[in-house]
This record gives C-alpha cells, structure tokens and sequence, in this order.
C-alpha cells in the first residue's frame, strides 16, 4: 500500500470480474488502492482469490445487502463492469445513493450518447460511460491513419511525441548502443525510453545495443519528428487500402468511422451478417469469406491491401490470419511496399497480447486494456496529468508533477536509487516554457512537468518519486 493519502479515490467498487474486472482489479491493487468486488460466480471467486490481494464478495450486483457488506458509504468510486448494461446503469443509480462521488459504467450500447437520447449519462447518475468495442475501433483507425502505419502518440499537450518503429536489418539504428547513437546523431534532442525484444520490454540505459527485429520507442518534439523519421527511414506517408476480417461491432465500426477517406473491404464468415453489413455500409465493399483460408484472402485481393485488420471473436483466428496475411503480403509480387504493409488484430485475451504482437501481427490490441486505461486515466486524473498505453511494449508515457518535497526533487537523475532502474525512465522536463530531453545530469524542481516512461506495473514507483 503507498504510504501516500490519495487526493481523489482511495476504496473502491468492482462489479463484475470476467473480463475487464479481473484485470482492472490487479491493476487497482498493485497501485495500492483498496479494491472491493462483487461477482455473483463461485468459481471465479475461487480463482481469483488465490493470486488477488482483494475483498471478494459473493452475490449479485443487484443486492444492496451486498453493496453494504462491501461498505458501499465508505467507496469512492464505482466501476460497474457486468456482462450487462442494464446492471451496470443501475448499479451507478444505486451507488448515486449510497453517496459514491464517482460512477463508471460499462455501456456497448451507444445509444445513450446520442443528442436526442430519451437518457443520457447525467439521468443514470454515470461520470464515465465506457464503450469497449467503441474505444476499439477509434484506436483502431487512430493507427491506420498515422504515418507509415508506425505508432505515434501525442504527449505533454503534443508538444512533445513518442514514435514506435521496427529495426530491420538495414535500420541506421540497427547494432548501435545508445550512447554512441546520442553522439553520432545529435544535430537535434531525441531519445529512446523503451525497447521491446520478443516478449521483454526494456528501459534501456548507455550500453544498450538496439537489434534487428526490436521494436524501439523514440521521444523527440514535435518540430524534430520529421528528423526523426528521416533518422530511422521511415517514410512518411498515409495508408489508403484496408482489410477488415470480420463484421462484428469492432469491425463494422472501424469501417464506419473510416467512412470515404480510406477504401475499406470486409471479409465476413457468416452469409447473414454479411448481407446485413453490405445493406449498413454504403462507403464498404463487403465480402462474403473464410478469412482464415489463404485462397480467400488472395481472392479478396490482400496483395492489393497496406492493412490487414482482424477483428473476429476468437484469439486464434485473429492471431492466426495476421500471421498467414503478413506471410502472403511480405512475399508477394515482390513489390517494394510489401515490408511495409502492416497487420493490426484484436486479441480478447490479454495474455495473448504480447504472443501476437511477436508473431504476425504488427500492433495487437485488446478491448479489456483499453477499457481498463480509460477508467484508470479517470480514477487518476487528479494525481498524474495524463497517461498512455504502448501498444506492443510492456510500458506506460505518464505526465506528472513533480510535488515539493517529493524524492525526485532531492538529487541529479543519475544518483536516482538503482532499485528504480529498468522500471522508470525520465524522458522529458517542461522548463523554460519548452519540452527538454532529460539526461543524467537534470534535476527535477518542484512543481515541475515531467514525462516518464515505466513499466505498466511499475506506476506505484512513479507515485513514490514524483508524488511521494
């Protein structure tokens, strides 16, 4: 438990633990928060009380006899994450009551988002709606849509961003140590905070040397990308041709949201859904097809595609056809943009994530880790100004501020305690009103903005430095 008092939520209320409750919950505890839950199965009580460090409750979400064993006056927040939405809207009225001040609820129906909504989230006493197939999809076309299908994210207000790139073999990064690279290219500030080799993330030191087939995360302004991208060959440029396996809400969303701009084909197993999604989407060329079949996909023309979506219900299938997709658009026609051509999958469970991401699929994306940062970015929001999941990296970008009186304020980054290395990275300190890579040599003020790049595990030691 961190010896800090929490400014915004301290106990904390979990519906539902299948799915993203589970792993909401481990996240909760390994931060210190008091975490509570209510699951009506046995079995899953069992299983989880073995490795959770968690108040378990039998019994249905519906019961108030429940929600008092669970202290509801005493709760803070509540996340209603049920299988049901008609659970979870009533759970965050009945939390209203017992004076939760904050209610999050898991809602797929996008409905009562509309203007015209008979309610809305303000009726059903919610402060935070979350969509997972929604939040999905959005990130989804967010990726499609960057340059060279490489993943950048905008941090500190987007002065500041983090790019993540593959090295091949020809990569002017490729065998060089970090601290040779620092000194050979240092026309302009950058550098790298992460390194992901197979199924290990690294926050890389000096003596790291990068290698063929890492994917490494780079910081640098916003203003220096372009050198960056030139620096690390990748080629700027928008990707226009998409293939989606799979029709489901994931699916068709990400076709909608694409709308004229990018042209979309989906292959969709099922006949009757697909005659559905070629009556729903005028600006889609559906396709009816087993996308798991090499013959159909080369017949649905992927070696016409830059990217290939899967966004099926089975692990297996989505992880799977990634991987024959990248295989058939690697090898065929020998045309140049093959190696650049990416594959995006949707992976239900998490444990998967990092399987996919190392075999076929470029960026492998899950709907409970989405859901599950969203609602962390709101518990937090009053502790660090913003937080961002790396997608392919066992990592997290925070934003904090550096409390007075705090460890970090007290010596030079390169006198941090050697227990912190290898979890945290301090990439970035907002100073003389611009955006600074920090070195060895910085001190961290009070009340100053800091970027820090650390293990998704390891944010309870970013409370400790910044805020403790």
């Amino acid at each position: 438990m961190l010896s800090r008092k929490r400014s915004v939520a301290e106990n904390i209320l979990i519906l539902g633990l299948g799915g993203v409750g589970t792993y909401l919950a481990k996240r909760l505890v390994h931060e210190g928060y008091a975490v509570t839950a209510i699951e009506p199965d046995s079995r899953l009580i069992r299983h989880i009380d073995g490795y959770l460090d968690a108040r378990l409750i039998q019994g249905s979400a519906m019961s108030i006899n429940c929600w008092r064993e669970a202290g509801a006056a005493n709760i803070d927040v509540l996340i209603a994450v049920t299988n049901n939405d008609a659970v979870n809207m009533l759970a965050s009225m009945i939390a209203d009551r017992f004076g939760i001040p904050l209610k999050i609820a898991r809602v797929r129906s996008m409905d009562f988002d509309r203007s015209d909504a008979v309610l809305s989230a303000d009726d059903l006493k919610i402060d935070l709606v979350i969509h997972p197939e929604e939040l999905a999809a959005q990130e989804i076309v967010r990726l499609v849509e960057r340059t060279a299908g490489n993943e950048i994210i905008d941090i500190a207000d987007g002065q500041t961003q983090v790019m993540a790139t593959r090295v091949h073999d020809e990569s002017p990064l490729a065998h060089q140590k970090l601290k040779t690279l620092s000194m050979t290219h240092n026309t302009f500030p950058f550098r790298v905070v992460a390194i992901a080799r197979g199924i290990t993330t690294i926050l890389p030191g000096g003596d790291h040397e990068i290698l063929p087939q890492d994917q490494v995360l780079i910081m640098a302004s916003k203003e220096d990308l372009p050198k960056l991208m030139a620096l690390t060959g990748v080629k700027q440029q928008r990707r226009h041709r998409v293939m989606i396996l799979g029709g489901g809400l994931v699916g068709c969303r990400v076709a909608e949201l694409m709308g004229k701009d990018i042209r979309v084909k989906i292959v969709e197993k099922d006949e009757h859904r697909a005659a559905e999604l070629c009556h729903h989407l005028n600006n889609t060329e559906v396709l009816h097809g087993d996308g798991s079949d090499a013959e159909a996909l080369d017949l649905a023309g992927l070696a016409d595609m830059d990217t290939f979506i899967t966004a099926t219900g089975e692990n297996e299938t989505n992880i799977m056809s990634c991987m024959l997709a990248k295989h058939l658009m690697t090898t065929s026609n020998g045309d140049a943009r093959n190696t650049e051509r990416k594959t995006i999958s949707m992976v239900n469970k998490e444990e998967y994530l990092v399987l996919a991401a190392t075999s076929g699929s470029d960026i492998a994306l899950n709907k409970k880790v989405l859901a599950a940062n969203e609602i962390l970015k709101f518990i937090r929001r009053g502790e660090l100004l913003s937080v961002a999941h790396l997608h392919g990296f066992d990592a997290e970008v925070v934003e904090v501020k550096a409390m007075p009186g705090s460890p970090i304020t007290r010596i030079p980054l390169s006198r941090i305690d050697p227990s912190f290395h290898g979890k945290i990275l301090i990439g970035g300190v907002y100073r003389d009103e611009q955006w600074k890579i920090a070195v060895g040599d910085t001190r961290i003020l009070a009340d100053e903005r800091v970027i820090v790049v650390c293990k998704s595990l390891h944010l309870r030691d970013v409370h400790k430095l910044f805020l403790g």
